[in-house]
């Protein structure tokens, strides 16, 4: 049942890297640096002073950097490989007392794949917003994504198997949207 509740865990806080790249480490590193969350071996780093500190600035630079109309854009064009390198890693953290092989190889296709699923699902709909308003209603969707990084951090620390549900629901509707969007689905 451990091993369930750490791959949840970890799933929850991949999904959320795919929404805003620093936020869940941020999370994982504020639950660790508190002794509420307990790191895998090798990534007890995250939990300390200065790792805070730095995904604590590099998350206020993200947020601020998705406010501002187009520099949105580029980032979402090039933040694709980022969220699934923070996917993976944020995942492999909390894979406790696991297989190397194991763990690794969920955390790159469970949780690299999660966060790159849900980073394309953002992209193409901030992409789909800026046709539509020229970038006007760009800061609705940051702000959107913005929040459901951080409620899905905080859900996956405190009740992972609810929030294995809530990530099975956001990778049907992300695949279902993607599916509409590359021109395979019926509907958009």
């Amino acid at each position: 049942m451990e091993h369930a509740l750490s791959i949840c865990l970890g799933f929850g806080l991949a999904a959320a890297a795919g929404f805003r790249i620093f936020v869940p480490l941020l999370v994982t590193s504020a639950a660790a640096y508190g002794g509420h969350l307990e790191l895998g071996h090798g990534f007890y780093w995250i939990g300390t002073l200065p790792a805070l500190v730095v995904f604590a600035t590099a998350t206020v630079l993200e947020i601020g950097a998705y406010y501002v109309p187009w520099v949105d854009n580029l980032l979402d064009a090039v933040s694709g490989p980022a969220a699934v390198v923070a996917g993976s890693v944020v995942a492999a953290s909390t894979f406790t007392e696991m297989d190397p092989l194991l763990k690794w190889s969920l955390a790159i296709i469970g949780g690299g794949g999660l966060a790159g699923l849900v980073k394309g699902t953002t992209t193409l709909a901030r992409g789909s917003a800026t046709a539509a308003t020229g970038g006007l209603a760009n800061w609705i969707l940051s702000t959107f994504e913005l929040g459901a990084s951080f409620l899905l951090s905080a859900f996956a620390i405190l009740v992972p198997l609810l929030t294995m549900v809530v990530v099975a629901f956001v990778v049907f509707v992300s695949a279902k949207k993607l599916y509409g969007w590359l021109g395979a689905g019926p509907e958009a």
